[in-house]
């Protein structure tokens, strides 16, 4: 019998406890921003003045959902080196007055955020987590993130015998046959239901950010492990190695500037307050740096790397793939390419990042969807627009995007984390 006692990569088993620990975007930016400040860095408030000192390094928020760290090289006129990722998944968000009861069921009403594959959905056992506002005891208003954590929740499929043609064709209507159920019988409104998971001094509930996740453990799949399986792959997994990269990239005598920049809503747009559309990455920039004309040269000796992961080839539908273009898992990163900038990268970007994996000895592959077929987009191109920046579009391929559970090469995780730590460390 083969074995199956392959060790797995440390850096794939701390990604893997990084998304259990992350249900929503808010989860995740404030397990990075312990990240950071663990490795050193210092946390800014942006309602507060700020001052730096070159070699230290800084991280601020905004909306508890994205977030950007730096560490300010010897001269910021060298130029930034920049990774970008999101916070955010597609997923089922509950609605603002979500209540509802049929046949003795009690049920929650949802709304579909991004992109999301319904169907993986059904069946699962489901929890609940994000962001609560309300008002406390002392008549204060109070912000906090919560997690049921246990499944409290379930979205049944239809027996086969009521639904004779689902192996067929199937289509899901996300209003009438997505609602969450709950309980039978009795049931607290779901406002009074979330006081139980607020702290002892939350007297009302005002409103709420909440969705539903998973209860399924990340783990790893396949005889040798090679395959890690999980919710929020993309794009958290690009979140964590990027800050880890980051992290390890610290060097005293670095003259550059190195930034870390993942922000929410890239799944519905980006144009939010706290989107990569938004005004948040051009507003740190201008306060560590002196004016709009520095901006502007530093921006022209900089590069972002665009992180959100690629399509991998699935040997099951191979032909939805460009024969020559179809990214294996565990065999590198992956640079995306789109004639028509749905991806941002160049024949300039392109060959600076072959060159950085050539120094670190990781492979790398290219991705161009079929010229029969539409294409994604990531946060590369909207940034690029706004700052003007070079920008290269990259990603680890994976299984399964938008799915609830989706897969990815855990050897991949290592050759990206090498490969963007020598980018910021070069």
């Amino acid at each position: 019998m083969p074995s199956t006692s392959n060790k797995p990569p440390q850096i794939t088993q701390s990604l893997l406890d990084f998304i259990a620990k992350s249900p929503t975007q808010f989860h995740a930016t404030q397990n990075l921003v312990a990240m950071f400040i663990d490795a050193g860095f210092e946390h800014l408030e942006e309602g507060n003045d700020w001052s730096f000192t070159p070699g230290k390094a800084y991280v601020v928020t905004r909306n508890d959902s994205s977030i950007i760290a730096f560490r300010l090289g010897s001269d910021i006129n060298r130029g930034i080196k920049m990774v970008g990722a999101h916070t955010d998944s597609p997923c089922l968000k509950i609605k603002p007055n979500p209540d509802f009861k049929k046949h003795g069921y009690n049920q929650l009403g949802v709304q579909v955020y991004g992109g999301v594959l319904l169907h993986p959905w059904l069946d699962r056992d489901l929890s609940i987590a994000g962001r609560v506002s309300g008002i406390d005891k002392q008549g204060e208003l109070f912000t906090q993130l919560i997690d049921f954590e246990d499944p409290v929740a379930l979205i049944p499929n239809l027996a086969i015998h009521l639904n004779r043609g689902v192996n067929d064709s199937s289509t899901i209507n996300p209003q009438t046959q997505m609602p969450l159920i709950l309980s039978q019988g009795e049931q607290k409104k779901f406002k009074d239901l979330l006081l139980e998971y607020c702290d002892a001094n939350a007297e009302r509930v005002l409103d709420f950010e909440l969705a539903c996740y998973d209860c399924q453990t990340p783990s790893f799949v396949g005889l040798n492990k090679e395959f890690i399986a999980s919710a929020r792959l993309d794009n958290l997994l690009s979140c964590f190695v990027a800050a880890q990269a980051l992290i390890e990239s610290a060097n005293k005598d670095q003259q550059h500037t190195s930034m870390y920049v993942s922000t929410d809503h890239e799944e519905v747009g980006s144009a939010s307050a706290c989107g990569a559309q938004g005004p948040f990455l051009r507003s740190v920039l201008e306060r560590i740096t002196d004016n709009p004309a520095q901006l502007t040269q530093i921006v022209g000796r900089s590069t972002l790397i665009s992180c959100d992961n690629a399509h991998g080839i699935h040997p099951n539908y191979a032909d939805k793939h460009d024969e020559n273009h179809g990214p294996v898992l565990n065999q590198g990163p992956v640079i995306k390419i789109n004639a028509s900038q749905r991806y941002a990268s160049n024949s300039i970007s392109s060959a600076k990042f072959q060159q950085i994996c050539e120094k670190a000895k990781v492979p790398v592959q290219t991705f161009v969807t079929r010229a029969d077929m539409g294409c994604g987009s990531t946060i590369g191109p909207i940034t690029a627009s706004e700052l003007g920046i070079e920008t290269l579009d990259i990603g680890v391929p994976q299984w399964a995007m938008h799915s609830i559970r989706e897969t990815a090469g855990s050897q991949d995780i290592v050759y990206l984390l090498t490969a963007l730590t020598e980018f910021y460390a070069d």
